[in-house]
């Protein structure tokens, strides 16, 4: 079915792409209160139409990233926010992102991250980066461990979907899309650095459980925790063929993430506790749940 402005699925393939690129760079590139490029210009340097770039900044818009004003362009008004009480949090006044924690991850020997998340597109934009710096020369990781734990496809999840219509299978047909399309990409992207010869030892594994997430959690190098809350938000979402529907989703990128660190001389200190107990709770989920 043809979608607006006579653009096919392909064209909403395509703006689903330029979105995904666009809060890849949020925060890192466009920083809070910052504008992004015209639209011409990211139009000719994606190598799309502008009406691809005008529905993917319809997206962002209607996800609470950007603002756009007719003569003004857009305005980036949120970035992922990370409360820590480390000296990273003061990084960027006032507001955190993910990036710089998943950068210094990377810059160890050995890498190992653990994730649960209800899609992996947010880790996808980071492991491409990451992927970028060590292609650059500017790290060099020799070892790279990843298990993204995520929900069970098959799983009736309470969301997203239509608000107002739990048999429409739309946003669910979405979700699994999105979630395959970066999944494919994130786990091609660090086993082509192996098959380059970039990183020696290359390890990565996907597993689904019979969960619904509630959170998202990134365990890092096993000794810090990135932790937070899915909210359930009401938005304006515009489909692959052309419809726009009010739906219920969560916006993992928009949540507050907690920041958690093992203290290595205080076994009972908080974020001690918390890492252990988090990587405990995983752990048990891939080994007895997970497949």
């Amino acid at each position: 079915m043809a979608g607006r402005g006579g653009e096919s699925s392909g064209g909403g393939r395509e703006a689903q792409r330029v979105a995904d690129e666009l809060r890849a760079r949020i925060g890192h590139v466009y920083p809070l209160g910052s504008f992004l490029p015209a639209q011409r210009a990211l139009a000719v340097e994606l190598g799309v139409s502008r009406d691809t770039v005008q529905r993917a900044l319809r997206e962002l818009a209607s996800e609470g990233w950007i603002e756009s004003r007719r003569g003004s362009g857009s305005r980036v008004k949120k970035v992922q926010r990370i409360q820590s009480s480390t000296a990273k949090a003061t990084r960027v006044r006032g507001q955190v992102t993910l990036a710089p924690f998943i950068s210094e991850a990377f810059e160890q020997p050995e890498v190992t991250l653990d994730v649960y998340t209800l899609t992996s597109e947010s880790l996808d934009a980071h492991i491409r980066l990451q992927s970028e710096r060590i292609r650059g020369g500017f790290i060099s990781p020799q070892g790279i461990t990843l298990r993204m734990l995520l929900p069970d496809p098959s799983l009736p999840l309470p969301y997203p979907r239509v608000k107002g219509d739990s048999d429409d299978a739309r946003m669910r047909e979405r979700l699994r899309a999105i979630t395959e399309t970066h999944t494919a990409s994130l786990v091609s992207a660090l086993r082509d650095l192996q098959t380059e010869g970039l990183v020696p030892t290359v390890n990565v594994r996907v597993q689904h459980a019979p969960l619904t997430p509630t959170f998202k959690l990134y365990l890092l190098n096993k000794v810090e925790a990135l932790h937070g809350m899915y909210e359930l938000i009401e938005r304006q979402l515009e489909l692959r063929d052309g419809e726009v529907v009010t739906a219920l989703d969560v916006l993992g990128l928009g949540a507050t993430l907690t920041h958690h660190v093992k203290d290595p001389a205080d076994s009972g200190a908080p974020g001690t506790v918390f890492v252990e107990s988090m990587q405990q709770w995983l752990d048990s989920v891939w080994n007895h749940l997970a497949q």
